[in-house]
C-alpha cells in the first residue's frame, strides 16, 4: 500500500479530531483523493459516449468527475432534477422529453442511471411490520422501480448497438437470498423489484445487441447527508472510491443473456 494511503486510514481512524480542524480535513480529503489511481474505461474505446442520470447527487456527480477525467470519454451528458432537461420520477412525461432531448448527443456507450433514494418524504426505512404504511410503500416504489423502469423504457433504445453498458444503482438489500437481518420492507422490496426489472429488460435487449451489458450496482455505503442518519463516517465508502470500483467492474463486466448484480468491487451478488 502506498505511504499515502497508509496516512488515510490513519487519519480516518482519528476522524472526530480532524472534524473540529477544518483545513486539516481538507488535507485529509486530498490526501484520500491522492490514494486513487486515474482509471480509464477500457472495454468501450477510445472515444466514447457517457449519460449520467441523476447527475447532481453524491454518486451521479462523482460518475461525471471520475469520467471528466478519463480521456477516452468524449462526451458526457448530464441529466438531473435542476438540469436542462429536468426530469421527475414520478412524471413520465417529463423522462420521455428528456430522453428525446438526449437522443441528438447519442447513442452512448455507457449510461448510467444513479437515481432512488433510501429516505423519502422525510421518511427512513422501516424497521419492522408495524411501520408499514400504504403510501409511504407507494412512494417508495415509485422512486426505487417505477421511475426507474420508466427510465429503461426511454433511455435504453438510446444506447450503442455494440459493447455498450447500461447500469443503475441498486442496492445489496435488494437480494432476496442475501436478506439474514429483516427490516427495511419498503426499500428492500423496491431494490429487490428494481433488480427484477433489469433481468427481464437484460434479456429483451440480449436478443436485439447481444453485445450489451445492464448491470445492478451496489455502490456500497458511500459518505454522504443521505446515509449519516444510518452509518457513522467511518464506516462509510468515499464518493470517489465507490464510483472508481464501480466504473472498474463495467469495465470487466461480459454481456450475457441476463443482468449482472455486482457491488463497487465487482464481487457478484445473488439475486
Amino acid at each position: 500500500m502506498q505511504t499515502s494511503c497508509v496516512l488515510w486510514l490513519v487519519l480516518v481512524n482519528f476522524g472526530s479530531e480532524f472534524n473540529r480542524h477544518p483545513l486539516r480535513l481538507q488535507g485529509a480529503i486530498l490526501l484520500h483523493r491522492l490514494c486513487l489511481p486515474m482509471f480509464h474505461m477500457n472495454s468501450l474505446g477510445l472515444s466514447y459516449r457517457a449519460l449520467i442520470i441523476g447527475s447532481t447527487g453524491t454518486i451521479g456527480s462523482g460518475f461525471v468527475q471520475a469520467l471528466t477525467q478519463d480521456q477516452h470519454c468524449a462526451s458526457i451528458t448530464e441529466v438531473s432534477r435542476t438540469n436542462n432537461p429536468g426530469f421527475a420520477l414520478e412524471n413520465e412525461a417529463s423522462l420521455q422529453a428528456a430522453a428525446s432531448q438526449c437522443a441528438s448527443q447519442g447513442p452512448f456507450e455507457l449510461i448510467i442511471d444513479a437515481t432512488g433514494a433510501l429516505t423519502i418524504d422525510g421518511h427512513g426505512p422501516e424497521k419492522h411490520l408495524g411501520a408499514l404504511e400504504a403510501t409511504r410503500l407507494a412512494r417508495s416504489f415509485q422512486i426505487n422501480t417505477i421511475g426507474p423502469a420508466l427510465l429503461l423504457k426511454y433511455f435504453l433504445p438510446l444506447l450503442g448497438r455494440h459493447r455498450a453498458v447500461y447500469a443503475k444503482l441498486s442496492a445489496r438489500v435488494g437480494s432476496i437470498s442475501d436478506n439474514s437481518k429483516g427490516g427495511w420492507y419498503g426499500y428492500r422490496a423496491s431494490k429487490a423489484a428494481l433488480n427484477m426489472l433489469l433481468q427481464t429488460a437484460a434479456i429483451e435487449v440480449a436478443r436485439k445487441n447481444p453485445q450489451a451489458v445492464i448491470a445492478a450496482l451496489q455502490p456500497g455505503t458511500v459518505a454522504s447527508r443521505l446515509s449519516l442518519p444510518f452509518a457513522t463516517p467511518a464506516q462509510c465508502t468515499s464518493a470517489e472510491q465507490s464510483v472508481q470500483g464501480m466504473l472498474q467492474a463495467l469495465d470487466h463486466l461480459r454481456p450475457q443473456a441476463g443482468a449482472h448484480f455486482v457491488d463497487y468491487r465487482g464481487l457478484p451478488i445473488q439475486w
